[in-house]
């Protein structure tokens, strides 16, 4: 039996590495690449590839904030590109980028806005200041579909020395200016202009359309990455391409939630705590106290804070005249004078009593004594007619 389980076991062993020579023989090994889309440093910033470009050809490159960054950057020997969108950008920072530029700094900015004919302005502060205008081309309206099956309009720039010229993949559907010719050079499509260089004190100025040909892939396409060395060639590199720097709310709701929830709840328990009573509660007054007289009271002394001592005054004259009409035909076609005789006859009581109530109220505001004597000789009047 023990030999016959030996000779199984032989068996088997035998074929199982029969078949495992067989299998190793047959297998042909291969290797697979696994795209797991851009790194979280290239969805981060869409201009790495460009910025490793640079950096291959000798240039150093750096990052900025913000406009901050000018108070401790040189202007010669340096390049800040202005990648980003810059509508909150002040006269007074446009002025510093101006300056800095002339002091022999090189500014490459984009076109941001488009140029208004009624309003003669764009609304991009820094194009305006450099006179350089952007519009649609002339080929902007072309249905999409006829241009299918066209070659792409590329962008030529002739280089000194050079027979043949450089291409590029700007937007063609943008299209810049120069009504001053003020450009030294530009670079242009078959109906626009795209790129524009000026000179400014010691200094000089790039504008361009847009920036989407140094972005992936379009970077990788005609000489998009050549032109983005050649326009800063021998100069140290600074993006500007984020500036807007998220405030100290946004920064706490971002990575401190929880935080932020726990502080909204203690403030609403002491805004709770702060409101609540701190003794017992008053009880009612019982309605047996609140007899005429205390609404009389209370009503005539609201009157008072709310409408004033004239109003009040001008209520007892008017009812005092009007009572005299109707014990008197004809009053109200009297003169003052003889409508104070007529009350002297009718209450009996004497012309200065009469004339003190009747007359002109007084434009400054009556003491109490005063104005309870007003009060009583009014009362009197009204109670005799």
């Amino acid at each position: 039996m023990n030999r016959l389980l030996l000779w199984v076991g032989l068996l088997l062993g035998c074929l199982l590495a029969a078949g495992g020579f067989y299998a190793w023989h047959k297998a042909i090994p291969y290797e697979e690449v696994v795209d797991r889309g851009p790194s979280p440093e290239a969805q981060a910033n869409s201009y790495l590839a460009a910025e490793h470009f640079l950096r291959q050809q000798g240039l150093t490159v750096e990052h900025a904030n913000s406009l901050e960054r000018l108070a401790s950057l040189p202007p010669k020997g340096n390049s800040l590109l202005l990648l980003g969108e810059r509508s909150s950008m002040t006269p007074r920072q446009v002025d510093q980028l101006l300056q800095w530029t002339k002091a022999g700094g090189h500014l490459l900015l984009v076109a941001e806005a488009m140029w208004d004919e009624e309003t003669e302005t764009s609304g991009d502060l820094l194009l305006d200041r450099l006179q350089l205008r952007q519009t649609f081309s002339d080929g902007f309206d072309e249905p999409a579909l006829a241009s299918k099956h066209k070659a792409p309009d590329l962008t030529r720039l002739y280089v000194d020395n050079e027979t043949a010229p450089a291409f590029f993949s700007f937007d063609t559907d943008f299209n810049l200016t120069d009504p001053k010719h003020l450009a030294q050079f530009s670079a242009n499509s078959a109906k626009s202009s795209h790129l524009m260089q000026l000179d400014l004190g010691h200094g000089s100025v790039t504008v361009i359309t847009d920036s989407e040909l140094w972005k992936p892939p379009d970077i990788g396409l005609h000489d998009n990455a050549w032109l983005l060395w050649y326009l800063n060639q021998g100069r140290d590199v600074t993006l500007l391409f984020n500036s807007d720097v998220d405030d100290l709310f946004s920064l706490l709701l971002r990575y401190f939630p929880q935080a932020l929830v726990a502080l909204g709840a203690l403030i609403a328990l002491g805004v709770w705590q702060s409101g609540m009573r701190q003794g017992p509660i008053q009880a009612p007054a019982p309605k047996a106290r609140r007899q005429l007289q205390e609404h009389l009271n209370a009503s005539a002394d609201f009157l008072l804070r709310r409408s004033g001592q004239n109003s009040l005054l001008h209520a007892l004259q008017r009812d005092i005249l009007r009572t005299a009409r109707r014990r008197h035909p004809g009053f109200e076609h009297l003169d003052t004078a003889e409508q104070w005789q007529a009350l002297e006859r009718l209450t009996r009581q004497p012309t200065l009593i009469i004339s003190q109530a009747m007359g002109p109220l007084p434009a400054k505001r009556l003491s109490s004594a005063d104005f309870s004597r007003h009060v009583a000789c009014l009362q009197t009047l009204r109670n005799a007619l």
